[in-house]
């Protein structure tokens, strides 16, 4: 048994509360640590220790900042497997899952890791006769991260990266569930040389939300989450006055179109689909094959591969894919199964009654796959995050751009076609944030910005990528002019000439 406290002002810190959750392994139904809870009193030690912070790593230039960056990149690789296994442990992703946790988190690093150039303003020279116009990047304060069970390391990464890297200080509030991996960040980022303050970590749950939310110290607020928690804090940190970005649930399409390669449609749904046993916010928990031939083609293709499907321990080589978070979880997704049943959709491949031997209290559970799901049942609607494929079957193009953009989430959405200008076609016409063609999980690279519509994203600007930065910088514009002799007074509007 251990315990995971907080990390505030550069030092590893017990928790004061005496409020703990449980922190399970997954692969055993058991306890194998607690997480402290942070009271109000501890988050404002955690935002007092960035505020104090602010003013020496706002002050340092950019390039230093970009040594830090560097630095925190070269420790992170090293401890690559460290992370992995201890968000594996936790978590219960299989290991190369966890890895890749890692890695997309260091990609936002690597870009981070450019600020002297991604932080730069504009200049005008002779705007006007004498004049010239130029606009900086400044940092915004505090940012606060609220981070979710499913990318313990990755998203932390995706918010704290490119805001440090601007010169803001950072309390970040992850998941209680699986807390280790954000706190090893945070000595990660002051052995790399940050200031201590610059990154602090508190554990908690919705007090410490709250307390975060509130608190006249923080000036923006990263969220990942469900939906109407998204909202509520964007609604919450909106009428304050604080900068947000909040970003909700999702339910992904896969759209097959006849012509599409279905061998290779097949495959690259199954990773999609059931990938981390599907609790990605980019999943792709539905299928859309226009069409009855194609989706007869496809379920026969998915068939086997769903039935082979490898569930085991996380640390096993061998494994698919691992167990769920939590108890609390299994059951939802359960209940999620049921729900499809009594809505008259045919499940053609039933993964509830799954138990991995030697494990047969963990939270594991098979592959599940549905059949004629309608856009009606609320078990289509509802994002169930989990080992959980449906089919919906499109008769033709139309309604299969129309089964995405109609949805309440708008996330991420990906189309197999040989078809070019069909796919040209999809992707300027679908209500949905993010694209992929022939790709199953379409999240862009570093260097471009993730973010969702509709319930999927509340916000103006998206994470990670330029609109990173813009998120965690106010622009400064100055004009200035210095004449050589006296000018006459002037009361009409200023123009430039």
């Amino acid at each position: 048994m251990y315990e995971r406290g907080h990390f505030i002002n550069g030092r590893a810190t017990p928790g004061v509360s005496g409020r703990f959750s449980d922190i399970m392994d997954p692969t055993k139904g058991a306890v194998q640590g607690r997480a402290a809870l942070a009271s109000a009193k501890e988050v404002d030690e955690a935002v007092s220790s960035a505020l104090g912070a602010f003013p020496v790593w706002s002050a340092i230039n950019p390039q230093r900042r970009a040594r830090v960056m560097f630095k925190f990149k070269e420790l992170l690789e090293k401890d690559l497997d460290n992370l992995a296994r201890m968000i594996s442990s936790e978590h219960g992703k299989v290991l190369d899952d966890a890895r890749g946790d890692v890695q997309r988190g260091l990609e936002v690093i690597e870009f981070a890791c450019g600020i002297p150039h991604l932080q730069k303003g504009e200049y005008t020279e002779s705007a006007g006769t004498g004049i010239d116009v130029y606009s900086m990047r400044q940092p915004l304060g505090v940012g606060v991260g609220i981070t979710p069970f499913n990318f313990p390391a990755m998203i932390p990464m995706w918010m704290f990266g490119v805001a440090i890297a601007c010169g803001n200080t950072f309390v970040c509030k992850p998941s209680e569930r699986d807390p280790s991996a954000p706190l090893r960040l945070a000595e990660l980022m002051l052995e790399a040389g940050a200031p201590e303050g610059v990154l602090n970590v508190v554990n908690g749950d919705k007090e410490a939300v709250d307390a975060l939310i509130a608190h006249p110290g923080v000036s923006a607020v990263s969220f990942v989450g469900s939906s109407d928690i998204a909202q509520s804090i964007y609604t919450a940190c909106a009428a304050q006055g604080k900068r947000v970005q909040a970003f909700g649930g999702a339910k992904n399409h896969l759209i097959v179109l006849p012509d599409a390669d279905l061998e290779n449609a097949a495959n690259q749904l199954i990773g999609g689909a059931f990938g981390s046993a599907g609790e990605r916010c980019m999943a792709t928990p539905v299928a859309a094959p226009v069409g009855d031939e194609t989706a007869d083609r496809l379920i026969d293709l998915l068939k086997p591969r769903i039935e082979k499907l490898k569930v085991g321990h996380p640390f096993d080589d061998d494994s698919d894919v691992g167990p769920l978070v939590s108890r609390q979880h299994l059951e939802r997704v359960r209940r999620y199964i049921d729900m499809g049943v009594e809505e008259g959709a045919e499940l053609v491949i039933d993964g509830r009654e799954m138990k991995l031997q030697g494990h047969e209290y963990g939270f594991y559970l098979g592959g599940s796959l549905f059949d004629r799901v309608t856009p009606d049942m609320t078990s289509y609607k509802d994002e169930i995050f989990g080992p959980v494929l449906q089919v919906v079957r499109a008769p033709d193009f139309d309604a299969a751009v129309k089964l995405p953009s109609d949805h309440q989430y708008g996330n991420g959405v990906s189309i197999f076609t040989r078809n070019g200008a069909a796919a040209r076609e999809f992707a300027a016409r679908v209500n949905v944030g993010m694209v992929g063609v022939n790709i199953p999980i379409p999240v862009p690279l570093s260097y471009y910005s993730f973010g969702g519509w509709k319930r999927s994203g509340f916000g103006d600007t998206n994470q990670h990528g330029p609109e990173g930065v813009r998120f965690w910088t106010k622009v400064k514009t100055v004009t200035q002019r210095w004449p050589q002799d006296v000018l006459e007074s002037s009361y009409a509007m200023p123009v430039m000439e």
